[in-house]
């Protein structure tokens, strides 16, 4: 997650140390492809096996959240007023930011995100 640049991010930072203990902040991305995120989901996980103690979302409107400074300041905030000792970013965007079952049926399509639609969130490629 390029929140500014990788190496001044002081989220990046705190993911590069590796594993150094719980609460741990997850930090996931997702956009209407792979290119461009329009929403970042932080979960913090008090402990091994623990269901996220909390859990916040960002969102932006058309612009990138990883270039967004007022996103990346409050989605530092928020890992850190949660004490989180470790932070897992993910690599890339890992799917549409659209919620099944809020924002469509459940085990339907996102109709706003066809890039999406047969495709693996994890590694990107095209499923049948």
């Amino acid at each position: 997650m390029r929140f500014k640049r990788a190496s001044h991010s002081p989220l990046y930072r705190k993911a590069g140390r590796g594993f150094r203990g719980y609460p741990i902040a997850t930090v996931a991305l997702y956009g209407p492809d792979d290119k461009i995120a329009t929403k970042v989901a932080v979960a913090i996980v008090a402990d091994q096996d623990a269901e996220p103690a909390a859990l916040n979302r960002w969102f932006s409107n058309g612009k990138d959240v990883r270039s967004d400074l007022a996103i990346s300041s409050e989605v530092l905030k928020f890992v850190r007023d949660h004490g989180a000792k470790s932070v897992v970013l993910t690599e890339g965007i890992i799917g549409c930011p659209h919620e099944e079952g809020v924002d469509y049926p459940e085990g339907a399509v996102c109709p706003q995100c066809p890039f999406w639609s047969h495709r693996d969130r994890w590694s990107g490629e095209l499923i049948q």
